[in-house]
């Protein structure tokens, strides 16, 4: 299982991100609407995100607290999201939808997100990720830490909670 080290903020001025990151070299995936679905789970958090670039059902688990955190992520890629959705919707019941437009960006094993949400604004999110257990969380502290002040992410604009929550806040 992966181990991941992440942050989202507001972010200000996505395209100061943008240069930011094609200064530092940052290989760009693409620009993927997604439409992310979240299901009525006891614990943890489960959507399947439908995409053109990513497709996944994700399950994870963090602590909602501001600033880099770590998560549990375990990911399955199904090959047809429809029939998975249609089941996970009849057996568990919807949450809340999330509907965005993200950027995905990599430096090395650093995943960066610019996400236009639906109803919520502009965000920006740095995942540090430990595919293998080589590089250790307190390495993906350093590594998030380092990127939040290269892109100006400042404490004020940290978000603790998911887009789910943000937007359940807001009675979507």
């Amino acid at each position: 299982m992966p181990i991941n080290v992440e942050i989202k903020a507001r972010c200000h001025d996505p395209a100061y991100v943008r240069q930011v990151l094609h200064e530092a070299g940052a290989d760009f995936r693409g620009r993927d609407h997604q439409i992310d679905t979240y299901f009525l789970v006891p614990e943890g958090r489960l959507k399947l995100r439908e995409g053109q670039i990513e497709r996944n059902l994700i399950f994870y688990r963090r602590v909602d607290v501001p600033g880099p955190r770590r998560s549990e992520v375990y990911l399955y890629q199904p090959v047809q999201s429809a029939a998975l959705h249609a089941l996970l919707r009849a057996a568990l019941g919807v949450r809340v939808v999330v509907d965005k437009l993200r950027e995905i960006y990599f430096v090395d094993n650093v995943k960066f997100h610019i996400d236009e949400v639906k109803d919520l604004g502009s965000f920006v999110e740095i995942e540090a990720i430990d595919w293998d257990g080589t590089i250790g969380e307190v390495r993906l502290q350093v590594q998030c830490r380092h990127w939040m002040a290269q892109l100006g992410v400042q404490e004020e604009d940290l978000i603790e909670q998911s887009y789910s929550e943000l937007l359940l806040a807001r009675g979507a």
